[in-house]
């Protein structure tokens, strides 16, 4: 196996880690304003992910880097071509972490609902646009014979992907629902496996549509195993949060998600940016760095990438714990009129 194939599949393993994790951090950030009935609430499903979210993230950061070095063609068409889709994501994030380490600071409730408000925009819009970005990339795009995208935003939201988008919004805010029953105590704990289990078949649904789809229109016939395997982990999600056991119900989510990825990825490869005329597209060939910087990426990455994730791991097996509405203390947080001059808005 030459370095090009290598750095594919370690790219596509840095994706599955960031949609694994992230996703359930999108998911809670939906649920927000469904299971948050309280402000206590709504603070307990924060927690959740609170000392997780921002490595999580690092996955996301790791997978663009690998992609500007392992292959600069790819990320030179990308980022250009999707544009927008991923200025609105990245506006997303950006929202989300602001709001969620700036919503304990002041403690009113109109400042927390503008926060709680932050953190919903920047969960819906990812969760939906990674899907709608993905499914553009198994389905192909329109690449002129310099392999620059010309098809402008619209033509990104043809059906097949917005579908996509449906099922990445779906899976995300199921992976949320179950991480939450497994992460919480108390009536939290049971309001989100109730809605998981309201949820998996749903989802089951509207992935299984999309995987059929993207199989028979634009995948290779090994990938039939992978939406086999996809659908046996939703059929036992279907099961597993019926009978409320959300450890299991969290491995086959995650499973579903990895499938998908697998499923993404398999259809693409060995393009990296398939386009509508084959003569245009992008693959592992045309689009890679050297060997030599190929190289020196494996060796760094054989040796860091082990660290991180011992160190990652390590994170959340500290944090292993349920939360519940018990363990939040009181709002210790200033109010305007403490950090306001007491003569503010006199007259001199």
């Amino acid at each position: 196996m030459d370095l090009p194939v290598i750095w594919f599949l370690l790219i596509a393993v840095l994706w599955t880690g960031y949609l694994v994790l992230e996703g359930f951090d999108f998911g809670v950030g939906m649920l927000l304003p469904i299971l948050g009935r309280e402000d206590k609430d709504r603070r307990v499903m924060i927690n959740t992910i609170g000392p997780v979210w921002d490595g999580n993230e690092v996955w996301l950061i790791t997978a663009g880097a690998a992609i500007f070095a392992a292959f600069p063609e790819w990320y030179a068409t990308l980022f250009s071509g999707f544009y927008l889709p991923l200025l609105l994501i990245l506006v997303g994030l950006i929202f989300r972490v602001v709001s969620i380490e700036w919503r304990g600071k002041i403690n009113t409730d109109r400042w927390r609902r503008w926060t709680d408000r932050g953190i919903m925009a920047g969960s819906y819009l990812p969760a939906v646009l990674w899907g709608v970005a993905f499914a553009n990339l198994v389905r192909g795009v329109e690449l002129d014979a310099n392999h620059q995208y010309v098809g402008g935003f619209f033509a990104l939201l043809n059906p097949f992907a917005l579908l996509g988008g449906a099922v990445t919004f779906g899976l995300f805010l199921l992976h949320g629902a179950i991480f939450l029953s497994l992460k919480t105590g108390g009536e939290m704990r049971e309001r989100s496996g109730a809605l998981a289990e309201r949820l998996a078949p749903v989802v089951l649904v509207v992935t299984a549509a999309w995987a059929i789809w993207a199989q028979i229109a634009y995948s290779v016939a090994w990938t039939w195993a992978v939406v086999a395997v996809a659908a046996v982990a939703l059929v036992l999600v279907v099961l597993t949060t019926r009978a409320r056991r959300e450890g299991w119900a969290f491995v086959w989510s995650a499973v579903v998600i990895v499938a998908a990825v697998v499923l993404i990825f398999g259809s693409m490869f060995p393009d990296v940016m398939p386009a509508f005329d084959p003569a245009n597209s992008l693959d592992i060939r045309n689009a890679s760095s050297t060997d030599y910087t190929l190289t020196i990426m494996t060796w760094v990455a054989g040796i860091l990438v082990p660290v991180v994730l011992l160190y990652q791991g390590w994170t959340y097996w500290v944090f292993r714990k349920r939360i519940s509405a018990e363990h939040i203390p009181e709002h210790a947080g200033l109010t305007f009129s403490d950090v306001l001059p007491s003569n503010a808005g006199t007259q001199r």
